[in-house]
């Protein structure tokens, strides 16, 4: 049996003149084995079988049927193991045992499971300002070691995408992070095409949630869910995050999530819009797209978060510090802010704590009261010394009072041990004698 490039070039040479004799002296294969080629009497990648041969799979053909038929989803290597442990076993290698399974077309069809894979299907068309689709993209392993969440909106028609990272999935996160997204698109379609992530369907009824309904009224949309288990219904978004995913996101320098934010929009202005799409760019199509204008402020959807106290008495969020009282130092405070506002409150034990004004996102400031500067310097000061730290190269063994102290514990605690050497010296010669 001879490969896939050897039977490229006898038929090369062949075409270009060359004798039988010639072409098996080239290539040091048998005459007869070039002409059962050129003939069409063999194929590469099947193995010549003589006329009393048989197929060792033949054999085990209906036992591995019966088996497909049971569990049309058992792995071919599964199978394989079952085989070898059965009396006389398949003699052919694993690799030929699952050829034989395909040839033979052994396995049945599932339909649920095989989705549009192998089926003729057709292209949604998608009119301009008409559906943008949502989808998170999770990531674990980041440069600042926390997990992060990245939620993509992608124009169906144009293919432009936006994204807003997070730190977590809620649902108030969620209606702030597709505010910010819709922000960065120039305004909203008149759909809103999701999958059934639990925070806007309810995985029960398959419906939308009442309060993401609520904020589908507000920006004046239509919510529409993913039939289940068809991702491929929203392959825009999923091709969106494919695409930053291997393109951006795998050697992005960056340290924060307001870092990553911030190269994130750059790449989505400079790279990801100039894609070419229908003899213009995707900001191009993008832009001729009959967007809904976005109403005068957002959704007003409360986000929550926990954050531990440092020792300086400063919180951080969103790329920026916070002050609180200095006797929280190390505790676990609620940060609280209603989006859209510009102002974020601090909460323990169920009470308000401190109320800041927001700084914007990533510019590194630090945001304290004048009262709780105040309240930490006095703090502090209190507990300044200037004592000099005491001397440690010193010799200071046990007082009389100690010592004292020590023989009411016992009489041998009072005074170091004494040692008679002749009691040993007695022991030595009586072992010897």
């Amino acid at each position: 049996m001879i490969t896939q490039e050897e039977d490229m070039e006898v038929h090369a040479l062949k075409k270009q003149g060359w004798s039988l004799s010639a072409i098996a002296r080239h290539t040091g294969l048998d005459r007869k084995t070039v002409r059962a080629y050129l003939n069409g009497d063999r194929e590469v990648g099947v193995r010549k079988r003589g006329d009393g041969d048989v197929d060792p799979f033949d054999r085990i053909e209906p036992y591995v049927r019966q088996r497909l038929r049971e569990d049309p989803h058992v792995r071919a290597k599964v199978l394989f193991g079952e085989i070898q442990a059965l009396p006389g076993g398949y003699e052919r290698a694993y690799e030929t045992f699952c050829r034989q399974i395909r040839r033979r077309e052994l396995r049945p069809h599932c339909e649920a499971c095989s989705g549009v894979k192998g089926r003729a299907h057709v292209d949604i068309e998608h009119p301009p300002g008409e559906e943008v689709q949502w989808d998170w993209l999770e990531l674990h392993d980041t440069p600042w070691g926390d997990a992060t969440f990245l939620l993509v909106g992608a124009l169906s028609h144009s293919g432009r995408f936006a994204g807003w990272f997070c730190e977590s999935m809620d649902q108030p996160h969620l209606i702030a992070a597709i505010h910010h997204v819709l922000v960065r698109l120039g305004g909203t379609p008149k759909a809103w095409r999701v999958d059934r992530m639990a925070t806007a369907i309810n995985p029960n009824t398959g419906r939308v949630q009442a309060s993401f309904g609520a904020v589908a009224k507000h920006y004046g949309v239509t919510v529409v869910p993913c039939p289940p288990r068809r991702p491929n219904r929203k392959g825009v978004v999923e091709n969106a995050i494919g695409y930053l995913t291997q393109s951006w996101w795998r050697t992005a320098r960056v340290s924060s999530p307001t870092q990553a934010q911030t190269a994130f929009d750059q790449w989505c202005l400079n790279v990801a819009d100039l894609r070419l799409r229908d003899g213009s760019t995707v900001a191009q199509a993008a832009a001729a797209e009959p967007l809904l204008v976005l109403p005068p402020a957002p959704f007003p959807t409360v986000i929550s978060v926990e954050r531990q106290v440092a020792m300086n008495a400063l919180v951080s969020f969103h790329g920026n510090r916070y002050s609180t009282p200095p006797g929280l130092v190390g505790a676990t405070v609620t940060i609280e802010h209603r989006h859209g506002s510009n102002q974020i409150s601090f909460h323990s034990s169920g009470r308000v704590i401190a109320v800041h004004t927001l700084a914007p996102a990533g510019s590194g400031r630090i945001v304290r009261l004048p009262e709780h500067t105040a309240a930490l310097e006095n703090v502090v000061l209190a507990q300044f010394n200037t004592d000099r730290p005491c001397r440690t190269k010193l010799n200071r063994p046990p007082s009389p009072t100690a010592m004292a102290l020590a023989a009411q514990l016992g009489p041998d605690l009072a005074a170091d041990p004494v040692i008679d050497l002749d009691v040993y010296r007695r022991i030595i010669e009586d072992g010897i004698a």
